[in-house]
């Protein structure tokens, strides 16, 4: 029996109609991997999501992102801020639609760094758009950044959540989607994952 037999596709936690939607965008774009993927914090997983897939059609990118705003109506922001590199064409589409400045965070000797002249002020309301997280440790890093310029971080934005209730903050989180599918630490992998090539796609 093949790896892809034996791992379905996950499903949406409480899944509505608007979440089947956007799980449908997920699938057409094949954003929603199968195979032994390699983490960005380490674990192993059968699934993986490559948001840069969905980020290929700027179409799909306008919905996520409209119904991304519809969550979000109630939370005051200003300026939206990205973690390079995941965040990036989602959070500038949520900038766009929204009317409001946007900015990047990007890596600097393995750590996030706000670069190219970009500030925050102080008070300013800054709502964090990332991807996808699964510790969400990159999300902390960018919420550390405004709130060492005394920014008023409002908001931290996913396209997508698979820590499964893993990763907490202490800001409000509004992820489009949901994913309910194990990791795995690399001692403990499950029969299907073992001898099977792991590979560490990027994201």
């Amino acid at each position: 029996m093949s790896l892809e037999s034996k791992t379905a596709l996950p499903r949406l936690i409480d899944m509505d109609d608007k979440q089947q939607e956007i799980l449908t965008i997920f699938e057409e774009s094949k954003a929603l991997l199968r195979g032994h993927f390699i983490l960005r914090s380490g674990l192993r997983s059968s699934h993986f999501f490559q948001c840069a897939r969905v980020c290929e059609y700027m179409d799909k990118v306008e919905r996520l992102a409209e119904l991304m705003l519809e969550k979000l109506e109630g939370t005051e922001f200003t300026t939206v801020l990205a973690p390079a590199m995941g965040g990036l064409v989602f959070g500038q589409e949520v900038a766009r639609q929204a009317k409001v400045r946007y900015i990047f965070a990007e890596k600097q000797d393995d750590k996030l760094v706000l670069r190219r002249g970009f500030k925050i002020e102080p008070g300013e309301k800054v709502l964090i758009v990332e991807d996808v997280i699964t510790r969400g440790g990159r999300a902390q890093e960018a919420i550390d950044i405004v709130r060492g310029l005394e920014g008023d971080v409002t908001g931290l934005a996913l396209l997508a959540d698979r820590s499964a209730g893993n990763a907490t903050f202490d800001v409000p989180v509004i992820s489009l989607a949901e994913f309910n599918f194990p990791t795995y630490d690399p001692e403990s992998l499950p029969r299907e994952l073992e001898g099977v090539p792991a590979v560490k796609p990027g994201s």
